[in-house]
């Protein structure tokens, strides 16, 4: 399925700012606010001297700008933080029904925005952390980037379910990673490959990742995030009543106290001496 083609810099801006954390997006109306109303403050202009005509033009012009910019920024920093927290719930719903679906075919009714939101998750799921660059332009048709660690993957999205992913598709990912000097990379589709993709893949860091695969590693991954999330806390230990378990008296045999000796070579000495005392004189050392 084509991409769609972007209208107009404002849905260009929007889908760059939704691409972010929503936090992100707020940071950006909030900070862009801030610093575009103070450059938005009229001029006050007294007097023009000679040869100033020029500065005075590009300064009201910037501040022409910055008046509208105060609020177009905002708006903009505002309703793509809104579209990220959307597409975050796409991508778990997305998940989630994958992962409950029977077989791979539930992937075959997405289209390749969702399909992309989908493989983005399943990767994060796996420990990645993933941005998600838009596809096509210069970076050579990478859909997702994920990093752990200090290794970095690139990953190209096929949304093809008439007709087989070909070697060209995995060669032009294996140009672009060692352009950007990626550890590896990532094709997924959700349908399959040639032999000759296979081949040219076998050997190099290249993995390709078919629907059945896809559909699978979603499934473990989902299982397995929810096996933690049931997973029963560890109880507390109990807390003792008591620090210490008090021993028998060696005398009578009854319970112990921890007593401090007033008198003699072990003045100022702890030691057991039998909770009878002074019917009982049993004692027992510390220790």
């Amino acid at each position: 399925m084509a991409r769609k083609r972007k209208t107009s810099p404002l849905e260009d801006m929007l889908d760059l700012v939704s691409l972010m954390p929503w936090w992100a997006g707020v940071a950006i109306a909030a900070i862009g606010y801030v610093v575009l109303h103070r450059m938005a403050a009229p001029v006050h202009v007294t007097a023009v001297q000679p040869g100033q005509v020029g500065n005075l033009i590009t300064q009201t012009v910037f501040t022409s700008f910055a008046s509208i910019g105060q609020y177009l920024v905002p708006l903009v920093g505002l309703v793509g933080a809104a579209m990220s927290l959307v597409r975050r719930k796409q991508r778990t719903t997305l998940v989630t029904d994958v992962a409950q679906a029977q077989s791979a075919s539930a992937l075959d009714g997405m289209s390749w925005r969702e399909f992309e939101m989908l493989v983005g998750e399943a990767y994060r799921l796996q420990g990645y952390r993933v941005t998600e660059t838009g596809g096509g332009g210069a970076d050579g048709g990478i859909d997702l980037a994920l990093t752990k660690g200090s290794e970095k993957f690139l990953v190209q999205c096929k949304q093809w379910k008439a007709y087989k992913v070909g070697v060209d598709v995995v060669r032009e990912l294996y140009g672009v990673m060692a352009a950007k000097g990626a550890t590896g990379g990532f094709v997924v589709t959700s349908g399959r490959f040639t032999d000759d993709a296979k081949a040219f893949a076998e050997g190099r860091n290249v993995q390709l990742v078919d629907g059945p695969k896809l559909f699978s590693m979603i499934k473990q991954a989902k299982l397995s995030l929810t096996a933690t999330a049931q997973q029963p806390a560890s109880k507390p230990t109990m807390a003792q009543s008591k620090a210490v378990i008090e021993p028998i008296c060696p005398q009578c045999g009854s319970s112990m106290v921890k007593r401090t000796a007033r008198k003699g070579g072990n003045a100022g000495g702890e030691f057991w001496g039998c909770s009878k005392f002074p019917t009982c004189k049993g004692v027992r050392q510390l220790g």
